[in-house]
């Protein structure tokens, strides 16, 4: 079986392909050759169907570092912490986890090669802060930062979460009243009408041959549904398609903009965290390119390239559209001053309450826009049903 790793080796990131039976054989053949291994992943087929997730993994990674880092500023050792940790743990899934955890630390294995061993659970991103901390001996100041950084996209992902639910729903129960009158009314109103024939408006008529043919064929209908709602499942999961996809999305003017705001915000705030856990700043940006959609990510090579030949950062961010007006600023601040790092968080924070705001701009612009439309459409369906009863009582007087 070929798997595909993200390897590090001094201070280059890179891709690696092996032949192995499972991910763990993979990764112990990357480390026999020196490399330390960041991510272990199986190259999809083209052909292979989308798979469904049997079961989420249900570790808290925020709250083990801030349970940890607890543990640590009270003066108990790492092993005493992980111990701890284990013993209080109710979930099983959990227990397991810090069980595996305390096995390596009892082995001689340093906290971040533990880590590694359990790449479902602990991120790339996440083991590499805590090997860098294990260099400088602040392992400490390194969940904390984490748990700081967690926290910052914890809130702007709660803000996007709860701004989309009542959009959701409104489209969810509106799209169920529509199916209701469709699937149910109509076809009832369908028998009433059929005397009409060519003398009902022709939008009537095209509403009541709907309810005709689910009257006569309404299991044909269903399962034609259901086949068409699975292929484009199916057409949606593929990787091109979901790209194509973006890319639209990408194109819409304000859409676009506010996306890759956030994208990058994202990007300058996990950025800094590793520089300020003492990670050389090629190594940071090839590890935080995964974070970034596609486009994206081919600039940022062409930035690392640039960096490496000498170029300051800021410049080569502004050539290949990886920063803004405002973001460029402060990253010049940021190398003039030396605290490149700092300025990176800053960035992120600054760019976070513009992602922020834009999302209470456009949940407030959404709520009504649907509401309207769900009413024009609802109303449509049930004038049209209508609409003959009307011209009926119009020629009676």
């Amino acid at each position: 079986m070929k798997f595909e790793l993200k390897v590090l080796q001094g201070s280059e990131v890179s891709w690696l392909s092996l032949e192995a039976a499972d991910p763990q054989a993979a990764r112990q053949q990357a480390q026999a050759r020196g490399y330390g291994v960041l991510q272990v992943r199986q190259p999809r087929r083209a052909w292979a169907l989308p798979q469904w997730p049997i079961k989420k993994n249900s570790f808290q990674l925020s709250l083990f570092s801030q349970e940890l880092l607890a543990l640590l500023e009270s003066g108990l050792s790492l092993i005493e912490a992980i111990e701890g940790l284990a013993e209080k743990e109710q979930q099983e899934t959990s227990r397991a986890v810090l069980t595996d955890l305390r096995k390596a630390l009892y082995e001689g294995l340093p906290l971040s090669q533990a880590l590694a061993l359990q790449p479902a659970v602990f991120s790339p991103l996440y083991v590499a802060l805590i090997r860098a901390s294990e260099r400088t001996g602040d392992m400490a100041q390194a969940l904390k930062r984490h748990v700081a950084y967690q926290a910052q996209v914890d809130a702007i992902r709660k803000k996007i979460i709860s701004a989309s639910i009542y959009p959701v729903l409104l489209i969810v129960v509106g799209g169920l009243v529509v199916l209701f009158l469709l699937g149910y009314v109509v076809p009832r109103f369908s028998t009433i009408y059929e005397s009409g024939g060519d003398k009902l408006p022709w939008a009537s008529q095209m509403l009541l041959r709907w309810g005709q043919l689910l009257q006569g064929h309404g299991e044909l209908v269903l399962l034609s549904t259901i086949s068409g709602i699975a292929m484009l499942w199916l057409l949606f999961s593929r990787p091109a398609c979901q790209a194509w996809i973006m890319k639209k999305i990408w194109q819409i003017p304000s859409l676009g903009e506010a996306l890759r705001i956030y994208q990058l915000a994202r990007f300058y705030r996990t950025l800094g965290m590793l520089l300020q856990g003492g990670i050389p700043l090629l190594t940071a940006l090839g590890m935080v390119q995964s974070l970034l959609p596609l486009e994206m990510q081919r600039a940022l090579q062409q930035v690392i390239a640039d960096v490496r030949e000498g170029k300051p950062l800021s410049g080569a961010m502004e050539v290949h559209g990886l920063t803004t007006s405002i973001a460029n600023r402060m990253l010049r601040v940021g190398e003039r001053s030396g605290q490149l790092d700092e300025m990176l968080g800053r960035i992120g924070v600054f760019y976070d309450e513009d992602t922020a705001r834009r999302v209470e701009w456009l949940s407030k612009l959404l709520e009504p826009a649907l509401m309207v439309i769900i009413g024009l459409i609802v109303g449509l369906v049930v004038v049209l049903m209508y609409m003959p009863i009307f011209e009926l009582a119009g020629a009676i007087e």
